[in-house]
């Protein structure tokens, strides 16, 4: 699928380049059925509308017109030598009260239906888009079906994976093209239907918010632990995105579905969780503690309280130092080698796999080895955390 970042970069190129015209909480059943109603509007109605026919056009064009063969008698080419009347003012054919439109134009016809999505996406603004991690999170969830397992039915998951896969808004498309020849530009008109899109919007929200449901429905013990904490932050990331599709619906005076919340109520109750997951740490050929204090002191950052030996989640840390001899340099030098795996006892699995070498040098010996653990300490405290925490906010739960 393609990034919201790539809307943006449209956008910015219709302004620079191709300026547009002037004018331009239901029941598991209930959702299942809303489900299948919108598959059949999504089949017709969604993003660049190539496949299936559309509904008719409030207005037919005049002049020399033709039917696209590459869009299958959908988008209405006109090759007349008459302006449109919807070039100058959108408006004047596709009415406020029942479309969100826009004009693109450019010297190929593809550029022109792009600046066109572009433009429409504009008329929107930035409030329904979400951020690019976690529209990128999102995606890839889709993409590896790790959404399917957390559906109720068929029908919600290919909601989620139609809409997913969208170039454009959703139930928006090209509905008409004019070529003025003269001067050889094309003109494209991107149009979204407000009624359809509010069938399409709503229940892509309805398949999202049973997908929450089921990521933050467990018991106690699987809430406490890692992968309790990554479905927190997996339904965060739905739940934002959620909020984008609200907005659209807001956007074109429509009722939003009850239930709505900010990503950030499940990251709160994921840190919640963090608190309450011990995290053990075993280091083998330490220096006064030094290392074992650095990973404490960072996980305690990352919300984890520091755990015994025998917790469920382990830090199991590795240390070799090394001499290391330079030809021709009478100082001395000590390599460090540090691994270290945070890891799952009870799945016997390695979460997270961390890797740090360094070679220090000083007049002594000693010294040498002592300035090698400052590095490692110094490494663990600048890195470990972000490392730790980028890692858990991408985990995608598996059902």
């Amino acid at each position: 699928m393609k990034s919201v970042g790539i809307l943006l970069c449209l956008s910015f190129l219709a302004f620079c380049a191709c300026k547009s015209s002037p004018d331009s909480g239901a029941s598991p059943a209930d959702a299942q059925a809303a489900s299948q109603d919108a598959l059949g509007r999504l089949d017709g109605q969604v993003g660049r509308p190539a496949d299936m026919p559309s509904a008719p056009l409030p207005q037919q064009p005049s002049g020399g017109q033709s039917v696209s063969s590459s869009t299958q008698k959908q988008t209405i080419i006109n090759t007349g030598k008459n302006k449109p009347a919807w070039v100058d003012s959108i408006e004047s054919v596709y009415k406020r009260s029942q479309y969100a439109a826009a004009v693109g134009y450019a010297s190929g016809r593809d550029m022109a239906e792009k600046n066109a999505f572009a433009n429409l996406s504009g008329f929107f603004g930035q409030s329904i888009y979400a951020d690019q991690t976690i529209k990128n999170t999102y995606s890839e969830a889709v993409r590896n079906g790790v959404t399917s397992g957390w559906t109720d039915t068929i029908n919600m998951d290919n909601t989620i994976r139609t809409t997913a896969s969208l170039e454009t808004l959703a139930a928006a498309e090209i509905k008409e093209v004019w070529h003025d020849a003269k001067n050889n530009v094309y003109y494209a008109a991107a149009v979204m239907d407000k009624s359809k899109a509010v069938g399409v919007y709503t229940d892509m929200i309805g398949a999202n918010l049973n997908m929450i449901k089921n990521l933050v429905t467990m018991n106690q013990a699987e809430r406490n632990s890692m992968e309790g904490f990554s479905r927190y932050q997996f339904a965060a990331a739905v739940a934002d995105i959620n909020i984008t599709y609200g907005n659209v619906l807001k956007l074109i005076d429509a009722p939003v579905p009850t239930g709505l919340k900010k990503g950030d109520e499940y990251r709160l109750e994921a840190q919640n969780i963090a608190r309450s997951i011990p995290v053990g740490i075993i280091v083998k050929n330490d220096k006064a503690g030094r290392i074992q204090g650095a990973f404490a002191k960072v996980l305690s950052q990352a919300g984890f309280i520091s755990g015994g030996n025998n917790s469920r989640y382990i830090l199991d840390v590795n240390i070799s130092v090394s001499p290391v001899d330079l030809p021709n340099n009478t100082n001395k030098f000590a390599r460090i080698e540090l691994g270290a795996n945070l890891t799952d006892t009870t799945a016997k699995t390695v979460l997270l796999p961390y890797n740090f070498n360094s070679r220090e040098g000083h007049a002594t010996a000693p010294e040498a080895e002592n300035r090698a653990y400052m590095a490692a300490e110094r490494k663990i405290g600048e890195e470990y955390k972000d490392i730790l925490v980028a890692y858990l906010s991408q985990v995608l739960p598996k059902r």
